[in-house]
C-alpha cells in the first residue's frame, strides 16, 4: 500500500471510531446524526422561529443561526434576540473584509520568511517613536492590576463563582486558551457572564463590588461555525466581543466596571489597528463614549514582540497595557521558523523557563517599553496547583513571581484560588498600586536577544510528557472542556501548542535524546503515544477511564494527536486544527445533545 493510502486509511479509521463512539453501536450512527443535527425538539425549533420572525420584522434575511443545544433554550432566547443578532451580523459585515485581509496578511508574511530566510527586526516609525505620545489614563478600577485570576472559563459555573467570590484584582473570563468552544459552552458562558454583571446569580455582590472582569473572546484563528452572515461562518472574536458589548456595556460602564478585555494572538500593529477600529465602531453604534473600552493586549507571537510599542500606539487611546506569558510565545518560534534547523527549542521542562535569555529579555522589553508609554506590563499566569500545602509548589511559585514584580511587572495571574495569599504576599515588593513610574533605562534588546535559542537538549521524559499533555488535551476538548489538571499543574491549549509543537519539530528535525542517543522518530512517537494509552486505560491515571466510551475517546485523541505531529507542513494552532476537524465537531454534537 502506497504512503498516502496508508495515511488516508489512518485518517478513515479515526473517523469510523468517532462515528462508532457517537452512536454507541454501529448500527444506528444515521438515525443518531439525524437525531442531534437535524432533528431539534419542538421547544428547539421554537425558539429558532421566534427569532426567525424577530429577524424577518427588522428586516434581517442574510443571517442563519443554529438551534440551541437542547436544555439552553433559555440562555438562547436571552442572547440571541434580533437586535442581539443584527448587531453582530452588522459588526461582521462592516469588518468580515479587513479581518480576511489580516489573516492573509499573516500568511504572506510567513511565506515570506520561509523564501527568503529573513528574520524579524524592529520598524522605524517615526509617528511610534515620538516620545511625546502616552497611553490614555485608565479607568479607578484598572489602576491597581496586580492579581488577576487566569484560565476562567465562564462556561464552568462553579469556577467562575468561586472566581466572582475572591480578593482579586480581575478575573480573565476566557473563552480561549482555558476555555473550549462548542456551543454549548459559549451559550453557557456569555449567559453567565450576562448574569454576573446583571446580578442575577444568587448571593454574589453588584457588579462593581466584585473582581474586574478581563473579558477574553477568542483568538482571530477561531470561526463560530453556529452563525453565518452573508452565507459566511462568522470569526469566533467578533461572535463574542459583540454579544457581550450589546449586552453588557452600558450595564459595566455604569458600575465603573468595563467594558475590558484580553486580546489574544496577535502578531502585529496591523492586527491591533483593526481591534481599534471594531472599538470605535462598536462605542459609536452602542452610543457610548469613545475611549471607554480598554484592552491589555496578550503578547503571544514572537512576530508582535518586535511591534509591540506599534501595538501600543494604535491602541492609544483604548490599551490597557501588554502581557508576556511563556508558551504561546514559546511555540511561535516553532510555527514561524520551526523548519529551521537553527530554532530547534529544546525540552521545555528541562531548559526553557523565564531566566532563559530570550524569554527574558522579552519580558524586560515588555516592561520597558509599557512603562515608557504610561502603560501595564503584567506577567505570564502561575499554572501550579495546591496540592496538600505543597511546600515546593509554594516555594517555586513565590520565587518566580518574586522574581518578575523585581524585574518591574505591575502584577500577573495565578490559576489555583489556593495560591492568592502566596501571591499577595509576593505582591507585597510593589509600591503602590503599579510600577508604572520605574522607567528601566539600562535595559538594551535587540533583534538578536528575542531570537537567541536557549541552549539545551531533548529528554526522554520531556518527550513523554509533551505526548501526554498533548493527548490529554484533545481528549478533554473531545468532552467539551477547554482546559484541566495534570502534574499538579492546568494544562490549556498554551501548553498543549509548545507540546505538540515540540514533538513536530524533533521529528522533523530528528533530534536526538540526550539520554541514550536515540533519534527521535514518528516510530519512537508511536511507540510513545501506544505507551501512555495503554498504561492510562489500565491505571486510569492520569485521568480515569470509567467506561468503553472514554477509552475509545482517548484512542481517538491519541491518533489525531499523532496526525498533528506527523504533518508535513506545521499546523499553524492545534485549536484551528480541531475546530475545522470532522471529529470534534461530531463530538460537539454528542455533547451538546
Amino acid at each position: 500500500m502506497a504512503m498516502a493510502d496508508v495515511r488516508m486509511h489512518e485518517r478513515l479509521q479515526v473517523i469510523r471510531n468517532h462515528l462508532i463512539l457517537c452512536s454507541g453501536h454501529g448500527g444506528t450512527v444515521r438515525r443518531r446524526e439525524e437525531q442531534v443535527i437535524f432533528a431539534p425538539s419542538s421547544v428547539q425549533a421554537d425558539v429558532v422561529k421566534v427569532l426567525q420572525a424577530g429577524l424577518a420584522n427588522i428586516g434581517v434575511t442574510d443571517v442563519e443561526v443554529e438551534p440551541p443545544p437542547r436544555g439552553l433554550e433559555k440562555e438562547y432566547a436571552t442572547l440571541l434576540t434580533p437586535a442581539a443578532v443584527k448587531f453582530v451580523a452588522d459588526l461582521t459585515k462592516q469588518f468580515n473584509n479587513k479581518v480576511d485581509l489580516m489573516l492573509k496578511e499573516r500568511i504572506r508574511r510567513k511565506v515570506e520568511l520561509d523564501i527568503n530566510g529573513h528574520l524579524p527586526n524592529f520598524s522605524n516609525n517615526p509617528k511610534v517613536q515620538d516620545e511625546s505620545w502616552r497611553v490614555a489614563p485608565v479607568p479607578r478600577r484598572l489602576v491597581c492590576r496586580q492579581l488577576d485570576l487566569g484560565d476562567v472559563s465562564p462556561a464552568n459555573t462553579d469556577k467562575f463563582l468561586e472566581a466572582l467570590k475572591c480578593d482579586v484584582n480581575g478575573i480573565q473570563t476566557d473563552f480561549d486558551d482555558g476555555h473550549c468552544p462548542t456551543w454549548r459552552a459559549q451559550l453557557c458562558g456569555l449567559h453567565n457572564v450576562y448574569k454576573a454583571v446583571f446580578g442575577l446569580f444568587p448571593g454574589l455582590g453588584d457588579i462593581s463590588q466584585v473582581p474586574v472582569l478581563m473579558l477574553r473572546p477568542r483568538a482571530w484563528n477561531m470561526i463560530e461555525h453556529n452563525m453565518m452572515v452573508d452565507g459566511k461562518e462568522v470569526p469566533g472574536p467578533l461572535f463574542d466581543f459583540g454579544l457581550l458589548m450589546f449586552h453588557c456595556a452600558k450595564r459595566l460602564l455604569a458600575a465603573e466596571s468595563g467594558p475590558y478585555f484580553y486580546l489574544s494572538k496577535l502578531e502585529g500593529a496591523n492586527e491591533a489597528r483593526v481591534w481599534n477600529e471594531i472599538f470605535c465602531w462598536t462605542q459609536e453604534k452602542l452610543n457610548i463614549p469613545q475611549g471607554t473600552i480598554k484592552a491589555c493586549v496578550l503578547i503571544e507571537n514572537i512576530l508582535a514582540s518586535f511591534e509591540m510599542e506599534e501595538i501600543l500606539y494604535e491602541l492609544r487611546n483604548h490599551s490597557l497595557g501588554l502581557n508576556c506569558g511563556i508558551w504561546d510565545y514559546s511555540a511561535s518560534f516553532v510555527n514561524k521558523f520551526g523548519h529551521r534547523s537553527d530554532f530547534i527549542l529544546p525540552d521545555r521542562n528541562k531548559y526553557v523557563n523565564m531566566q532563559r535569555h530570550f524569554l527574558r529579555s522579552y519580558m524586560n522589553l515588555v516592561i520597558q517599553i509599557c512603562h515608557r508609554r504610561g502603560a501595564h506590563a503584567t506577567g505570564g499566569m502561575a499554572a501550579n496547583i495546591m496540592v496538600s500545602r505543597d511546600i515546593g509548589i509554594i516555594a517555586n511559585t513565590a520565587q518566580a513571581k518574586v522574581r518578575e514584580v523585581f524585574a518591574g511587572v505591575d502584577g500577573f495571574m495565578v490559576y489555583d484560588v489556593r495560591l492568592i495569599p502566596v501571591a499577595t504576599k509576593v505582591l507585597q515588593h510593589i509600591v503602590g498600586d503599579n510600577q508604572i513610574d520605574r522607567i528601566i533605562e539600562d535595559v538594551h534588546v535587540g533583534a538578536g536577544d528575542l531570537l537567541e535559542m536557549p541552549s539545551g537538549g531533548v529528554t526522554l521524559a520531556g518527550l513523554k510528557h509533551n505526548v501526554a499533555v498533548g493527548i490529554l488535551f484533545i481528549d478533554a476538548w473531545l468532552q467539551g472542556k477547554g482546559h484541566y489538571i495534570y502534574k499538579a499543574a492546568v494544562e490549556d491549549s498554551a501548553t498543549a501548542e509548545i507540546s505538540r509543537s515540540q514533538v513536530w519539530q524533533w521529528i522533523r528535525h530528528r533530534a536526538t535524546l540526550e539520554d541514550n542517543g536515540e533519534v527521535i522518530s514518528r516510530g519512537l512517537v508511536q511507540q510513545l503515544i501506544k505507551d501512555f494509552i495503554d498504561s492510562t486505560i489500565t491505571s486510569g491515571d492520569p485521568v480515569p477511564m470509567k467506561s468503553d466510551e472514554d477509552k475509545e475517546r482517548l484512542r481517538v485523541a491519541s491518533e489525531i494527536f499523532e496526525e498533528v505531529v506527523t504533518k508535513r507542513e506545521f499546523p499553524e494552532f492545534l485549536t484551528t486544527y480541531l475546530n475545522l476537524d470532522h471529529t470534534f465537531l461530531s463530538y460537539q454534537n454528542k455533547y451538546s445533545e
